[in-house]
């Protein structure tokens, strides 16, 4: 997995629009998940209480990625914030739905739809 992140200050925007997190590849958790909590930790030393996963280009998922996820959305409730997801796939929404984790995090067909919720 993979991950860039992209601050988003559209014209007339608030000063805290949603930054996006851009995942890529697999998300399984390991060292890549220490990262990515780091990341989200950055962003609320930022200011940033708005955040939205853009899971589009992750074609697989497993309960450690899954576990990253939650993490990040506690810190992010924690601080005031939210954390949202969009363009998860079939697969990984199925695994929402299993785990019940649909109930807990936000979760768009889109990015723009996340965006548009946010904004």
């Amino acid at each position: 997995m993979t991950f860039t992140i992209e601050h988003n200050e559209p014209a007339g925007a608030t000063a805290n629009a949603p930054a996006v997190v851009l995942l890529s590849g697999n998300v399984l958790g390991g060292a890549e998940a220490v990262e990515f909590s780091r990341a989200i930790a950055g962003l609320l030393r930022e200011g940033v209480t708005r955040v939205i996963a853009d899971l589009s280009d992750v074609p697989l998922m497993n309960s450690s990625g899954l576990g990253m996820l939650v993490a990040a959305s506690s810190s992010m409730r924690s601080a005031g914030g939210v954390l949202a997801v969009s363009g998860a796939n079939e697969k990984i929404q199925g695994l929402f739905k299993m785990t019940r984790i649909d109930s807990v995090l936000a979760h768009y067909r889109t990015r723009d739809e996340a965006m548009a919720a946010y904004q």
